[in-house]
């Protein structure tokens, strides 16, 4: 698992459960957003997480 938190104060989580996915938490600790599939390449759950606003690199 990595994640990355972004200027927003937003967390960015990486992992892998069934392929590769990715989740938002506000920096209140609610989830705001979440990938709605699973993804081979953790390179194109990567994309799809910086279509949807990421702007900071999981580590």
């Amino acid at each position: 698992m990595e994640s990355c938190k972004d200027r927003n104060g937003d967390t960015w989580t990486i992992y892998h459960s069934d392929g590769w996915r990715w989740r938002r938490k506000a920096a209140n600790g609610e989830t705001v957003g979440a990938s709605t599939e699973a993804y081979v390449n953790k390179s194109d759950c990567i994309a799809n997480a910086q279509r949807h606003g990421m702007t900071c690199t999981p580590k």
